[in-house]
């Protein structure tokens, strides 16, 4: 009888001390920013209790979230320090992941040479776009990299920039000048325009678009029907939608939503990048923070950081969007999932 009482009492405090350990563990991260309730559509997509967390900070410019499914993780870049990150839940800061990550020659130079936008292929391979060695590079399972493009018609490309992965394994990027020491007034800069481009599975790239002055962000929506595409100049923000072939080629696009009129109010920021949700509805990186537009183009709300903001990306379950907001990472629950969920 006392052996049994013995054991009895050994299993409590065991569990007691089990349960207050695991409270300890559990980390509360502060609230970032506010949400702006524009459409009555929104509280089906943002609960009412959604609240932003910040869950890292200290960087330089983050950019580029994609979270990896086999090792429940985030990844993004910090392009200027040339390094990927990597964050996990209960980490109270990201940790390196890969250093350097976009820039490997010996010559130091400033700017932002690091990866920018960064993706996972069907296979789970990372995609990413290196500025400083201007290319779009694949990670193989093994760790090893391979050039995807670093070359158009002959000549180099500028800085590969964000970069999006069709179902099929074509694959999409932007390529601004943001990576060249003196962006575009750079004497090593080669090509004319700043293009949308894609390179198929075979290899073969092709310029799909010269006329934006600044792309940058791109997504699909889920019947990838369409290529949206975001313009990050301060003269011109705006988002625009391209019509896709069936060869994987663009038709000419229209404008789907124009920022302007947000960054007159003051807000900072302009389109960079952006995702898709399983309706169709973007979340879209823009002066003030992460927009939130329908498929029909109405701005439902904001996800105001009050910072400059890069990206954001579908993690976890697939319905929690996160953040590259300046020198922060965020999250936010939503009621949604990301397309492809």
């Amino acid at each position: 009888m006392r052996f049994a009482y013995l054991l009895l009492l050994s299993v409590l405090v065991c569990a007691s001390w089990m349960e207050t350990s695991m409270a300890e563990e559990k980390v509360e991260y502060p609230t970032f920013g506010t949400i702006e309730r524009k459409d009555p559509r929104l509280d089906a997509l943002l609960p009412k209790e959604a609240r932003m967390e910040k869950l890292a900070s200290g960087f330089k410019w983050a950019e580029g979230p994609i979270w990896n499914k086999a090792g429940s993780f985030i990844l993004f870049s910090d392009v200027p320090e040339n390094v990927i990150y990597k964050w996990q839940e209960g980490d109270t800061k990201a940790t390196p992941f890969m250093r350097p990550s976009g820039y490997t020659g010996s010559v130091a130079r400033g700017g932002e040479p690091g990866s920018n936008g960064l993706t996972m292929d069907k296979s789970g391979r990372l995609i990413l776009c290196e500025h400083g060695d201007r290319r779009v590079a694949r990670q193989e399972l093994d760790g090893t990299k391979k050039t995807l493009a670093d070359k158009y018609d002959g000549k180099r490309l500028n800085s590969p920039n964000d970069v999006v992965v069709k179902s099929n394994g074509d694959v999409y990027f932007t390529d601004p000048p943001y990576g060249l020491v003196k962006n575009w007034e750079d004497p090593a800069r080669e090509q004319d325009v700043c293009g949308v481009y894609r390179v198929a599975e075979d290899g073969k790239v092709t310029l799909l678009t010269g006329e934006l002055k600044r792309p940058n962000g791109l997504a699909f929506s889920p019947d990838e029907k369409i290529l949206y595409v975001a313009q990050s100049d301060g003269e011109k923000p705006i988002i625009m939608a391209y019509p896709v072939k069936d060869d994987g080629t663009i038709d000419a696009g229209k404008v789907f939503f124009d920022a302007l009129p947000l960054a007159k109010q003051g807000k900072k920021g302009a389109p960079d990048g952006m995702k898709v949700d399983k309706d169709g509805n973007l979340w879209a990186t823009g002066p003030g923070g992460v927009l939130i537009l329908a498929p029909d183009g109405t701005h439902l709300g904001t996800l105001a950081t009050g910072v400059n903001t890069a990206n954001c990306n579908w993690g976890d379950d697939g319905s929690v969007l996160y953040i590259t907001a300046d020198k922060q990472l965020c999250r936010v629950k939503t009621s949604t999932k990301g397309n492809g969920w």
